[in-house]
């Protein structure tokens, strides 16, 4: 079993930062692409940002430059740096992980953390 352990989320006004770290725990031989995945209410689960083992990442138009993921493959964790916060980046963040075990590939989400951004 994995699993993973998000943190970081908290209140701030707009215009500001927080930083999330997700931690992956369990038995696996590696982690394969790190994701974040945000839903607000009433919305959707959305991609927010990607990352490869390889370091390659990708992000939803509406963080682009203001959000930077990375990942920390010694210590099996995925971050999300988040500056220039606005009240619409308001929702619980989700990390998603693919480990491998192996034989296979599994899919493991964390519980999620809630950011929100109010003045």
């Amino acid at each position: 079993q994995v699993q993973l352990v998000e943190s970081g989320g908290g209140s701030v006004q707009p215009g500001g930062s927080l930083r999330l770290s997700c931690v992956a725990s369990g038995s696996f031989t590696s982690i394969n692409v790190m994701d974040w995945y945000r839903q607000a209410p009433g919305k959707e689960r959305e991609l927010v940002a990607g990352i490869t083992p390889g370091g390659r990442t990708n992000y939803a138009n509406s963080v682009k430059d203001r959000f930077t993921i990375s990942r920390d493959d010694a210590k099996n964790t995925a971050y999300l740096q988040m500056n220039s916060l606005k009240p619409e980046d308001t929702a619980v963040y989700y990390c998603r992980m693919v480990v491998n075990t192996g034989a296979n590939s599994e899919e493991y989400w964390g519980p999620g953390t809630q950011v929100t951004v109010s003045s």
